[in-house]
């Protein structure tokens, strides 16, 4: 058994990253400010998108983006249970009522045929998420809500490398946000980022980010001069700090090295978990491109004779951490008692939230990190 303990989802954090925060703060600019800027072309530029704008977190973003798209009280947004709340909980922030649709069951994935079925009249948005870093099934998507004239905003917090049949997550929906949270891929410890190809909506997202103001609040104080602002709308306190794109401009530069490492660790896993009475993540569709955020398998809890928790609190005991992703948002209090959600609305959901485990699974991890997940993952299921 390990003698310390490994942290689920801790992220490789280097020299250059450390040495960027502490010229920001030897700079005198710690708040939204110059890197900000310098991580939002970096961004674009990596996705492949005309606008990209730096906000606190993927929630904010995924606020902001149906705020200025025009999602509001007697809407209906379709997404998925197979999602954080935080997806479902912007949608309540906007006085909009989320919709959900069960999941593709071997995927974890937002079943586009049951998407068709759950639009209505007042249906105003879909919002499907890239669950694990693998891409929904977005030629369907997006041809319904072209077909019907919807909005298509996408959670992409899991996919920032995901491609689907040619183009980059980021690239198809009207707007799309992401995590940089920090168990993801890319962290600046807190932070998000929405792209879109639409200058007037980025321009609207950057106003409500920041209070509403008029302009970007670090040019208030730039050597140009003092500019005077005033509040347009009243916005939000949602705008990046330099002190996170400090982090995040050098942890985008290492993306394809760091993606490199966690699909070495993705084949060993695949390789040693094959004869177990587990069921592993679903093989990347062709044409498609995984962004491999979350390594999760599905216990056949018959099989090992145990249910997932006692499966996770043992492996816990072994020193391995571990997460749950996710138990499907209609079955929590608020949206049980809110919406009038109950157990068996949505089986695939409910399935998979009660299996699901993932495993520790970062480019910090070293070999030995890994068949000590391993080793303690067959010792727990079938005893060796």
């Amino acid at each position: 058994m390990r003698k310390d303990f490994l942290v689920f989802g801790s992220p490789l954090i280097e020299k250059e990253e450390i040495d960027e925060i502490v010229a920001t703060l030897r700079s005198g600019w710690i708040g939204t400010g110059p890197r900000v800027a310098r991580f939002e072309e970096h961004f674009k530029k990596y996705i492949g998108s005309a606008e990209a704008v730096a906000v606190s977190s993927c929630t904010a973003a995924l606020h902001l983006a149906m705020l200025v798209s025009g999602v509001g009280p007697g809407d209906e947004v379709i997404t998925t249970p197979m999602t954080f709340c935080a997806t479902a909980n912007a949608v309540v922030h906007t006085g909009a009522r989320p919709v959900f649709v069960d999941v593709e069951p071997d995927t974890g994935n937002i079943d586009p045929a049951l998407i068709a079925t759950a639009i209505t009249p007042r249906t105003r948005a879909i919002l499907p998420v890239h669950f694990a870093g693998r891409p929904c099934r977005m030629d369907a998507i997006e041809a319904l809500a072209r077909q019907h004239g919807l909005l298509l905003i996408e959670d992409a917090a899991h996919a920032i490398e995901a491609a689907y049949h040619g183009r980059k997550i980021g690239t198809i929906g009207d707007l799309t946000c992401f995590s940089f949270y920090a168990t993801k891929n890319v962290t600046t410890a807190e932070g998000g980022m929405i792209t879109t190809a639409d200058a007037e909506l980025a321009a609207k997202l950057k106003m409500y980010a920041l209070h509403g103001l008029s302009m970007d609040a670090w040019r208030r104080f730039s050597d140009d001069g003092y500019k005077h602002y005033e509040a347009r709308v009243p916005g939000f306190k949602y705008n990046m700090t330099d002190l996170q794109a400090a982090l995040g401009l050098h942890q985008l530069a290492r993306i394809g090295r760091n993606a490199a490492r966690r699909q070495a660790i993705w084949a060993r896993y695949d390789q040693a978990f094959e004869t177990l009475p587990v069921v592993r993540p679903a093989p990347v569709e062709p044409g498609t491109v995984h962004g491999r955020h979350l390594y999760t398998i599905l216990l056949k809890t018959e099989a090992i004779g145990k249910s997932r928790d006692e499966v996770l609190n043992e492996l816990i005991r072994r020193n391995v951490g571990t997460g749950v992703h996710y138990t499907a948002v209609h079955l929590h209090h608020y949206y049980r008692q809110t919406f009038g959600f109950k157990p068996g609305d949505f089986p695939n959901a409910e399935w998979i939230g009660a299996r699901t485990l993932s495993l520790p699974f970062s480019a910090k991890l070293s070999d030995q990190d890994v068949e000590d997940v391993i080793a303690a993952v067959n010792q727990v299921c079938v005893g060796v």
